[in-house]
This record gives structure tokens, sequence and C-alpha cells, in this order.
């Protein structure tokens, strides 16, 4: 009997095979509903049984003891972060260690992503006690939500002064920088007033790579954990499904390269730079990373004990 799976997922462009039906299972019938905005808490949420999740809110539920969310070792999203610092092109900041002392804009205090960014400004010296920290939403589009999430300290890290978009309060001198996952419409015109605070961010970021061993992850897969109960190979299923999906994507990327007039030359660097497993999935294969990521919530103090790899992954870890 084939097991139907609804899943809540962000578009990323290696999902398309799996989403089309090249890539499937004779076990499973996936339905992906492509959300622009993460589903807020799986276990509650009547229209998936699994949903793309946000690797430090997941780790909020496993130090709180609450097993009503299963996650799967399959980081959907990942991303070096030295690139997702932003300042104005008149800015004399020009390292990561330029930022100590500085105003810095955080689209979401706990956002994993940041959470990564500022690991990579800590490893040059720059920790949260180093800069005043202010969230808020990046453009007039966004939201006005909270964005410290109960992490605000006066004096430290505060809400973005009078909830302004940040990239005004870039412009005008509020904001010496910024962190954000993506970038503000108009960041890649020519004439935009803004570029990231690294010129050769990509040197930076395979330096990186070299030290650490990997490539940071924010988001997993979450599921229900009732659904993993009744079905306890789901997500091994659906793990080797991405996996494929994403082989097949970057062989057609490989062969019909010309959806940007470089795109060719960004493999072959990326071929050349990182290993063909910089995105392997599983979890012997990123311990390692989820080591880190556990000991950056507990030096940021977004968790008051640092967290074990087994503890986020128990079934996984038992093998």
């Amino acid at each position: 009997m084939t097991l139907k799976l609804r899943i809540a997922l962000r578009d990323w462009d290696y999902m398309t095979p799996l989403v089309l039906g090249d890539v499937f299972s004779p076990r499973l019938h996936i339905e992906v509903d492509r959300v622009g905005t993460l589903v807020s808490n799986i276990a509650k949420d009547e229209a998936h049984d699994a949903a793309e999740i946000s690797f430090s809110r997941y780790a909020l539920l496993r130090h709180d003891g609450d097993d009503s969310v299963v996650g799967m070792p399959n980081f959907i999203m990942r991303g070096f972060r030295h690139r997702c610092i932003i300042t104005t092109k008149e800015s004399s900041i020009r390292k990561l260690a330029d930022l100590a002392g500085r105003k810095i804009g955080v689209t979401g205090w706990r956002d994993s992503g940041n959470i990564w960014t500022r690991a990579a400004c800590r490893r040059e010296g720059v920790g949260v006690d180093d800069a005043m920290w202010y969230a808020g939403r990046l453009t007039e589009a966004h939201p006005i939500t909270d964005r410290l999430d109960g992490f605000g300290r006066p004096g430290r890290i505060e809400a973005a002064p009078g909830e302004r978009p940040m990239i005004e309060l870039l412009k005008e001198g509020g904001l010496d920088a910024i962190f954000t996952p993506f970038m503000p419409k108009g960041f890649f015109d020519q004439d935009s007033p803004f570029r990231q605070v690294l010129d050769d961010y990509r040197s930076s970021e395979v330096a990186y790579f070299n030290e650490v061993g990997y490539v940071p992850g924010m988001h997993l897969i979450g599921f229900k954990a009732e659904l993993v109960q009744e079905h306890p190979w789901v997500m091994g299923e659906l793990s080797a499904l991405i996996d494929e999906s994403q082989r097949m994507w970057l062989e057609k990327r490989e062969k019909y390269a010309d959806t940007t007039p470089w795109m060719i030359d960004e493999l072959r660097r990326c071929a050349s730079d990182l290993p063909p497993s910089w995105n392997i999935s599983g979890f012997t294969e990123n311990e390692k990373m989820i080591t880190d990521f556990a000991s950056e919530l507990y030096a940021q103090k977004l968790l008051p004990r640092r967290l074990t790899p087994a503890e986020f992954f128990p079934s996984h870890a038992r093998g």
C-alpha cells in the first residue's frame, strides 16, 4: 500500500525532479506544497505530515523534551554565511573583524542562518557582546513581527528603532551592516547602494570549509511523530528521494548550464573548491556540523546547555 505524504517546502530548484515526479517511490505518494513561509509547528498543522523546519527551532523542541516533531538529518537548506553580511558601498567595513563596535541589524535573532553568521564573526573575534544588535524587518514589504523572540537585552540586543525597515536604516547610517539570508530587491543592480562586506567572500567561505569541514545547515525536514511511529521507514525513503532529486537536478544543470551566462563556470569552480560530499545527508556524515551548531546555541546563550547530536536525532544515532 502506498503512503500519502503531504509535505511543505520552500521552492528549492533541486526539488523540481521530485515535484514533477521524475523521482518517485512505489512506497510514497508525495504531495509537495511550495510555501514562502515555513510552517510554524508541523505537529499542529493539519494540512501537512512533514515540512521544512528551522534547525534552531527544532533544537528548542528537543531541548524542551517536546517529541511531537521528529527531525530527519537531511539539511535541505545549506549555505555559507560570509556572503550574507551587507553594508553600503561607501562603508569602511571590509572584513568581519571590522564589525566590532558597530550597529548590526538581523532579520531574526534566533534564525538558524543568523546563528551561523554570528558563529563566523565569532571566529574572527567579534562576539555578541562586541557589537550592538537590532532585530527587524529587512524591507517595507516584510511584516512587523517579534524578531527578538525573547532574547532582547536592552543596550545590546534590541528591536529596530521604530520598527523601521533595516535597509532604510542602513542607507541613513542608523545601521552599519545587516545580516540577511536573502538580498533585498535591487541589490544586484549596477546602481545599488549596497554591497557585501567581504569583497571576496568566496575565498573566505572556501577557507572556512577547509577549517570546519562542512557547509552550514539551516533547515531540515520535520515529521509528525505519530507518522514516524506508524511508518518508521518513511524518513529513510524520503531522504533517498531528496538525494536523488538533487543528483538529477545537478546533472541537468551541468547539461543545460545557460540559465545564467557563467553558470558553467560556477559549476566548475564548485567542483574544484568543494568535495562531491559537501551536501551529503545523514547523521554520521553531519555529526560534526550538528555538534558545532549545538555549541553555538550554547555559546550565544540561546539554550542553557549544549545538546548532543544524539539528542537532536535519537533514532538516527541509534543506527
